[in-house]
């Protein structure tokens, strides 16, 4: 606890006078004793008000984006006939859970799952139902309750199951996701050098071969909407990725899915990858490309970006960026990226996810999955929409698009004051006044500048203003600030 010392000769009348003028819900009027009398000062019953979950903010800024996307078009599995559309395949509940520490139980990921529809991705990874019982049973449930939920728009998401090349796992996964209406497997082998060598063992003879056969098989249970993915693509031999690509084509592939698996590629580089893929492929008009970008060196959200400038029209993605090791790009991110600059800078693409459920559905993984957001993390860490800096709180204070590029409510985040103001050593005089104000205190001149130096001191020893419950609790002797 500490405290500034407000200057013995200032008026009561004025705070009075400005705390009658107050009228926020998060503050509550309680009486506090001083030399002069009894004085009436709102005090916070928390520094962060959230407004019920139906209201909406009462002021419409010009960045405001629509929270809900364009129409999205009529599913069909190996084509999108808007070219602009790029549909979200979300891997949390198969490759988010595969973070150390991450493992959910199977009411967790149904409860995932419903969340994952509302926010609105095209396809959902439910799991790896060949790995455990447990997983096998998450994922037919999943598929059943979820994968049969029409939405007022007419959506229902796809439910899909991974499996290894092998007949095992390819009739387990369709055991798992042959229940939901859009049912997909999604099926992988290496195809990098070091992989086939030291991992499978195998020929790129032998894995062409395997391939093939699997994807024949896949399709041959009855599953029409089957996904290809060769393991670590981004260290392929690009002339094999070509046949590969070519050959499970044939046999029946709609989407091929091209994974940076180890994170090793740059922006550039995975753009002309997919642009490669494109270009050499046969039969590639007839198929989706998608991209699965890892996060070894912090690149999977620029270069799934890059992928989808280059051609690709499906990106695999997990919430708050969770994966194996370093993480999967993030679906936050990359929608986010899409929503801003879609139109201007990125031309013209577009996702089908309603960016009002990106925060709740944030805060849903973290809980479960027990992987805590990191406060810098962008669009849903704790200090992504808070300003310290004077300069910035200067700006907020006179226009919130000086300093933000999306507006918190758009995403479903709701901030106790408006300009997302965190007082701390860095703030300035506007900064502090504006804070005042909110609690009942309109100071001005000599008497701002005593308690904006007074109150330095104490933001220099003090990190967490942000965490503060209470900024007044007397006022004429001292002004108390506690965390």
């Amino acid at each position: 606890m500490a405290s500034i010392l407000l200057n013995p000769t200032f008026s009561t009348t004025t705070a009075a006078t400005t705390t009658s003028k107050l009228n926020h819900p998060s503050f509550s009027t309680t009486p506090i004793s001083c030399s002069k009398g009894i004085l009436k000062a709102p005090i916070p019953s928390t520094l962060f008000f959230k407004p019920p979950s139906h209201s909406l903010p009462t002021k419409v800024l010009s960045h405001r984006l629509p929270v809900r996307s364009a129409l999205r078009p009529e599913y069909i599995p190996n084509r999108i006939d808007d070219p602009n559309y790029v549909r979200i395949f979300d891997t949390t509940l198969r490759d988010g859970e595969q973070s150390p520490g991450a493992t959910m139980t199977s009411k967790e990921k149904l409860d995932i799952a419903r969340q994952l529809a509302k926010l609105g991705v095209d396809i959902i990874e439910a799991g790896f139902p060949a790995a455990s019982k447990d997983d096998l049973d998450a994922v037919k449930i999943i598929a059943k309750e979820v994968g049969n939920a029409v939405d007022e728009n007419g959506h229902v998401p796809v439910i899909c199951g991974l499996a290894r090349c092998n007949r095992n796992d390819i009739s387990t996964a369709w055991e798992a996701v042959k229940y939901a209406k859009r049912p997909r497997i999604h099926t992988f082998i290496a195809t990098s050098e070091i992989h086939m060598k030291y991992k499978l063992k195998k020929s790129e003879k032998e894995v062409i071969e395997i391939a093939r056969e699997m994807v024949k098989y896949a399709r041959s249970l009855g599953c029409d909407d089957v996904e290809f993915s060769p393991e670590d693509a981004g260290r392929s031999e690009r002339e094999f990725l070509y046949k590969i690509l070519g050959e499970v084509i044939k046999a029946g592939a709609t989407t091929l899915n091209i994974p940076d698996t180890v994170g090793y590629t740059v922006p550039n580089e995975f753009g002309q990858l997919i642009a490669d893929i494109k270009s050499n492929t046969p039969g590639i008009e007839n198929v989706i490309i998608s991209t699965h970008c890892q996060n070894d060196l912090g690149l999977s959200t620029a270069n799934t970006i890059a992928g989808a400038c280059a051609g690709a029209r499906q990106v695999e993605v997990t919430i708050n960026g969770i994966g194996e090791r370093a993480g999967n790009a993030s679906l936050e991110e990359v929608v986010m990226a899409l929503k801003c600059r879609g139109e201007k800078a990125l031309g013209g693409l577009y996702t089908g996810i309603n960016i009002r459920h990106i925060v709740k559905t944030s805060k849903m993984v973290a809980e479960y999955s027990g992987l805590q957001v990191q406060p810098h993390k962008a669009i849903v860490g704790a200090n992504a929409f808070a300003h310290e800096s004077g300069i910035h709180q200067d700006g907020m204070l006179k226009h919130k698009e000086t300093y933000e590029i999306i507006s918190p409510e758009d995403i479903g985040l709701f901030r106790s004051n408006e300009s997302g103001i965190v007082l701390g050593k860095l703030s300035g005089r506007h900064a502090l006044k504006s804070r005042l104000l909110e609690l009942g205190y309109e100071i001005e001149g000599m008497e701002l500048d005593d308690i904006f130096w007074r109150f330095k001191e104490v933001a220099e020893k003090k990190k967490h203003w942000y965490r503060m419950k209470y900024f007044s609790q007397k006022f004429f002797g001292s002004l108390v600030i506690c965390r």
